[in-house]
């Protein structure tokens, strides 16, 4: 095996090169995967834009990418040697499973976590990456690279739903209709619900989270969204505030609010609504055992993970890859390092 590998590494705001790294190697419980493919996420686009997502800031050169596939190609000690050759999916997340966060189950709380593409942990633009033996998971050879890889973000959407508590025969209120906002539309109809909102004030885009599982459509600047009919659940995929606070109001009593979207740090929220209707709030981070669920969706059919995709790119084009968000008609960019 070769040892050095290319990657594309972002030296700055706004800026990539292709450089040469060593190839790692897996240490104990930990497997060797050669990557397929990497689906570009709104994480990935915040760093390159603006050098930092909150407390997390870029000070070092770092790959990005977070969302991969691959086929494991050497394993450390402790790791079953016949796993050599497997297709997985990568969790991509080493948390330190001693902390009382990781002891309850909660391990994408852990705060020693070391998250791909976050500052300052390498990701997966490149073409090769070691990862923890159970966090490789094993993929069907029905589910392609490129939806392996986007188990990832079906993973955020898997962890909304729960989050939102969708049950068969919910309502759901989504904002956005940008890769998150149509994974989850996907993620609500597999869960069962029977009414599924999607706001969007892009015409092209209302039209393919139709595609996607939504029931209904609406422009937020025609129509307004807090007098809707209530629904059980509201996920935010937009981080715009006005959509926050519109969708929280259109949510009736005892439901759920999921703040997914990155926006501002602060913005004023409608709490007496929140208070009278006892509505529960939350954020969604990462997510926890979420792949098997994922994997399952995706193999049974119950999403559609290759029809998201919408552009592929090498190496050399990471930065279109990573500005293809500007295209309304852009749902979710692939990456193929090799």
């Amino acid at each position: 095996m070769t040892t050095t590998m290319r990657a594309s590494v972002m030296t700055g705001v706004g800026t990539l090169q292709i450089e040469d790294r060593p190839v790692p190697s897996p240490a104990a419980h930990e497997v060797l995967v050669e990557v397929a493919a990497v689906g570009v996420c709104g994480s990935d686009v915040h760093y390159y834009r603006h050098g930092r997502i909150g407390d997390f800031v870029v000070e070092e050169p770092m790959i990005l990418g977070h969302e991969l596939s691959g086929r494991i190609v050497a394993v450390g000690d402790g790791v079953d040697p016949g796993r050599v050759g497997q297709r997985v999916a990568v969790e991509p997340q080493h948390p330190c499973r001693r902390c009382k966060q990781c002891l309850a189950g909660r391990y994408n709380l852990c705060p020693e976590m070391k998250f791909y593409a976050t500052p300052p942990v390498d990701g997966a633009f490149c073409r090769y990456v070691t990862i923890d033996d159970d966090m490789a998971h094993a993929v069907p050879d029905s589910v392609s690279d490129e939806a392996a890889a986007l188990l990832e973000p079906l993973s955020v959407a898997i962890a909304t739903m729960r989050k939102a508590h969708v049950v068969p025969g919910s309502s759901i209120l989504i904002a956005g209709a940008g890769p998150i906002g149509v994974i989850c539309a996907q993620a609500a109809r597999a869960f069962g619900a029977a009414r599924i909102v999607v706001t969007d004030l892009v015409a092209s885009r209302r039209e393919k989270a139709l595609q996607f599982g939504a029931t209904e459509v609406l422009d937020p600047t025609a129509v307004d969204v807090s007098a809707i009919e209530p629904v059980d659940a509201f996920v935010d995929a937009t981080g715009v505030p006005v959509a926050v606070v519109s969708g929280i109001k259109a949510v009736g009593p005892a439901g759920h609010v999921v703040l997914v979207g990155m926006g501002a740090d602060e913005y004023a929220l409608p709490v007496s609504h929140i208070q009278n209707l006892e509505i529960n709030v939350t954020g969604v981070f990462r997510y926890t055992d979420t792949w098997p669920a994922a994997i399952h969706l995706a193999a049974s059919g119950a999403v559609d993970l290759d029809a998201m995709v919408t552009g592929r790119y090498d190496l050399e084009h990471v930065g279109e890859a990573l500005d293809s968000d500007t295209d309304p008609a852009s749902l979710k960019s692939i990456v193929h390092p090799q």
